[in-house]
């Protein structure tokens, strides 16, 4: 099933600029030299390449404006067996969208032979564009050395390398990366060496993925196995902590996560843990999860964002949504995966409490945004020039997650479904899909099923659940969670009381919850909800720091302040700059967004933007005079609400 090819369905992913239809990409190397001091990345890349389709006179990459393309050449076969030619390229750059450019190179008359391989070499420098983090030393946990990492989901590694930068191209891919004395370097591959000599490092990945996939890390990192096919990266200062909180649970997961859906091909499973300037929770390259390193703080909330990383080896990484208007099809499946291995691993009244609060932030954006905003479908449709990593939300991961519990309960046994599943990996393993090649294979996996109509279901058909605006059309059972969210419920609905008693509400110990308890509790009475001082668990602060702005609350804003220069992540800073702004401490954010904005990846930088300058009441003008060292106010960037699509700003998501 591996190389499966989608030019049937002749998809169109309006996030690419290129004419990946025309082409199999075979492989690709990376030949790369990490400049710290100037914060620069140089080298080559090597695109083996096939056409597919008769008269094709050019190749388009994506690219973006911070990659800097030197030259580009093309061995040819010389004549009568003479030695093979190297042809310069003539190419152009042309503008695309605010997140890429297009590169067109013209390929001549001897490179295009009809499925016959040939080699494309890109010389070119890039910086700091959307993928490339370049972090100075204070900006680490171990403030000593510094380090760099990329982020490519979703349409960002377009700055890493020129590429196909769509998911419905995946190819194999290797590299060489030279770096200063005392870096160690790591990449999402599935074989890896280092010639301390050389200081060179050799990567290698052996299955097919797409570009968003491909990954690298370099700083001061070391590592601790932590069982026979993972090991712990880290940063010297946090590798005890990381370890310990771990343990031995990674071969366990996997373990129950191969009973559920079959062999886990990549080999190894590896973390690193990144600072906190890290843009999101956790990211699931194959073969190395990149995780924020203050999740560490929560065990609950590690092992759930470990195991949904591990849920994407199957979901996501192994079988892939063709184009991000259908992202459901990687974080729906992902999730109900995630959910059936903590079900076998801690019970069932376990992720029913982690499923209640998940589906409470769900309904409580839903309020937001209103039952018809279009970014509720799970098939979104999206605006040219509309970045896909803006419409990351929580209906591809709960909404999604819903429609694949819906077909299990079709189904009436759940290892049935299982069954189902595995069957799925199996035939469209390193594949891309749509939304129709997962439902038609269910459909031909229960025939009983197909002939009783399910798709046409009164209410539940499966076109509206695809495309219709709003919540779930339906939800799973949750009662079997009750023991541990009946005592949250009673105590919500004790400080609901006109009068409560404090006798009573002074019985329930909150030292003795969990985490998902907790926060269940504060997501559903933020502005009431007493916290113990001193937390340093991130998923209760923010909370208690939300309760702290909504009630303008002054004495306690330094410990806002503090939170934002500490924890720079989406789903910190997002909620609580929204919560200022949505108040009287408007200057207050805007003056801490100076401070900080450096450290701010770029997508979520111009989100902050947009919360803090995109209110006609405020005159951004005057927002120099308020900050203790005043750059010039930011304009407003492009607002990408046009066209009825919203970019959501959650707090709970990760990849």
């Amino acid at each position: 099933a591996g190389g499966r090819s989608l030019a049937h369905c002749r998809l169109v992913d309006v996030a690419s600029a290129s004419n990946f239809h025309s082409f199999k990409l075979r492989h690709f190397h990376l030949d790369l030299h990490l400049n710290f001091a100037v914060k620069r990345i140089t080298g080559w890349q090597v695109l083996e390449l096939t056409p597919v389709q008769p008269g094709v006179q050019s190749l388009i990459l994506d690219t973006h404006p911070s990659l800097l393309v030197h030259s580009v050449d093309c061995k040819v076969p010389g004549a009568s067996g003479a030695p093979d030619v190297v042809l310069s390229l003539t190419y152009r750059i042309e503008p695309f969208t605010d997140y890429g450019s297009s590169l067109n190179i013209s390929l001549p008359a001897a490179v295009i032979r009809p499925h016959r391989a040939f080699r494309v070499t890109i010389r070119y420098t890039t910086t700091d564009g959307p993928a490339i983090w370049w972090l100075d030393a204070e900006l680490t946990c171990g403030q000593t050395r510094p380090l760099v990492f990329t982020q490519g989901h979703s349409v960002c590694n377009r700055s890493f390398f020129p590429c196909f930068d769509t998911p419905a191209v995946k190819s194999t891919y290797s590299a060489t990366v030279r770096v200063p004395e005392g870096v160690t370097v790591l990449m999402s591959a599935s074989r890896s060496a280092y010639s301390k000599q050389d200081r060179v490092f050799q990567f290698s990945m052996e299955y097919p993925v797409p570009a968003y996939l491909v990954a690298l890390v370099a700083g001061d990192l070391q590592h601790a196995d932590i069982g026979p096919r993972s090991r712990v990266w880290a940063e010297p200062c946090i590798l005890t902590c990381a370890v310990s909180k771990l343990g031995g649970n990674v071969e366990r997961w996997l373990n129950v996560a191969e009973g559920l859906f079959g062999p886990y091909v990549w080999g190894r499973y590896d973390i690193v843990f990144l600072p906190p300037s890290f843009p999101i929770v956790a990211m699931e390259n194959p073969c190395l999860t990149f995780i924020i390193s203050s999740i560490l703080e929560s065990q609950e909330f590690l092992l759930i964002d470990v195991i949904h990383e591990i849920a994407h080896g199957w979901f996501g990484n192994a079988v892939t949504n063709a184009t991000w208007e259908e992202m459901w099809l990687s974080e729906g499946l992902a999730t109900y995966a995630q959910r059936r291995i903590t079900t076998e691993a801690y019970g069932d009244a376990f992720t029913c409490l982690e499923t209640m609060f998940r589906l409470d932030a769900l309904h409580r954006q839903m309020r937001l945004l209103g039952d018809n905003n279009p970014v509720s479908k799970l098939q979104a449709k999206f605006e040219p020039g509309v970045n896909p990593s803006s419409l990351m939300n929580l209906f591809t991961y709960e909404k999604g997650f819903c429609f694949v519990s819906y077909l299990s309960q079709l189904c009436g046994d759940i290892e049935r479904f299982d069954s189902f599943l595995r069957a799925y990996i199996e035939k469209f393993r390193f594949s891309s899909v749509i939304a129709q090649d997962l439902l038609d294979f269910f459909l031909g996996f229960f025939p009983e099923l197909k002939e009783s109509c399910v798709a046409q279901r009164e209410g539940l058909e499966f076109e509206r659940w695809l495309n219709g605006c709003g919540p779930p059309l339906c939800e799973p059972d949750l009662s079997a969670g009750k023991a541990l969210t009946g005592p949250v419920q009673h105590l919500c609905d004790l400080w609901g009381m006109d009068a409560p008693e404090p006798q009573v509400i002074s019985t329930f110990d909150l030292s003795s919850w969990s985490t998902f308890q907790t926060v269940l509790f504060l997501d559903r009475l933020l502005d009431r909800s007493p916290l113990p001082q001193g937390i340093k668990n991130p998923f209760l602060q923010i909370r208690w720091l939300q309760i702290v702005v909504r009630n303008s609350f002054y004495p306690d804003l330094p410990r806002v302040r503090s939170f934002l220069h500490k924890h720079t992540s989406r789903m910190y800073t997002v909620p609580l700059y929204e919560d200022l702004c949505g108040g009287v401490m408007k200057c207050f954010a805007v003056e801490v967004f100076y401070q900080t904005q450096a450290r701010l990846h770029p997508n979520l930088r111009r989100t902050l933007q947009q919360i803090l300058f995109q209110s006609s009441a405020f005159n951004t003008s005057t927002a120099p005079s308020l900050l203790t060292s005043p750059p010039s106010a930011p304009s407003s960037p492009t607002d990408p609400t046009a066209n009825g699509t919203i970019a959501l700003r959650d707090v709970n998501v990760s990849a």
